[in-house]
């Protein structure tokens, strides 16, 4: 059975840690540091997929599916990484505009599959030309080789990080002193004599 970590236990009184942590500044947080990237980089993009009429979602889902015949929805909401509600919701109104073509798999009716349609395809290719324009533009202020080497690290961050999270192996509820969480539905009624008091 594998132990589980423990980080540093609080002090008697339950109210601060022994040994305080001292936090990383914000800046250098890895998630901020990439959904700063992340922004960067977008901000370039949406200009040209407001004018196809497309979301950033939406886009995804279409690159996603020229890459392949088709997909089943639950292997679209990985590769997009898109939570199925809000998958459903997007697909919903791509299939409105006949961008994509939804059909049930021939060896089970309870499976669905999505394809890029005509339609789609056609908006890939009008949308994807000014797409290159900014990649190429992109890579000529980071470098091409800064680039490649940018991506394929970041790769190698996320094999390394694969598996179970390693949160799941700190054992929280050991070591820290929370409130309970507040049940839902309606509070308690008070008694008379709480409400004369206040």
């Amino acid at each position: 059975m594998t132990s589980r970590a423990r980080p540093e236990l609080l002090d008697p009184e339950g109210a601060v840690p022994a040994t305080r942590v001292r936090l990383r500044d914000f800046s250098k947080s890895l998630p901020m540091s990439l959904l700063r990237a992340r922004e960067g980089v977008m901000r370039h993009f949406r200009s040209s997929l407001r004018h196809f009429g497309i979301t950033e979602q939406q886009w995804r889902i279409l690159r996603a599916l020229t890459t392949v015949e088709s997909l089943e929805i639950t292997a679209l909401a990985e590769v997009t990484f898109l939570l199925p509600p809000s998958l459903s919701r997007i697909l919903k109104d791509l299939d409105e505009r006949d961008l994509i073509i939804r059909r049930s798999s021939d060896t089970d009716m309870r499976r669905g599959l999505v394809s890029i349609s005509p339609k789609g395809l056609a908006l890939i290719e009008q949308a994807g030309m000014y797409s290159e324009i900014i990649y190429r533009e992109i890579t000529g202020r980071f470098g091409a080789e800064r680039l490649a080497l940018l991506q394929s690290l970041l790769r190698e961050l996320e094999d390394c990080l694969d598996g179970p999270a390693i949160g799941d192996a700190i054992d929280i509820a050991e070591s820290v002193n929370l409130p309970a969480p507040r049940r839902r539905g309606r509070p308690p009624k008070m008694r008379a004599a709480e409400v004369e008091e206040e």
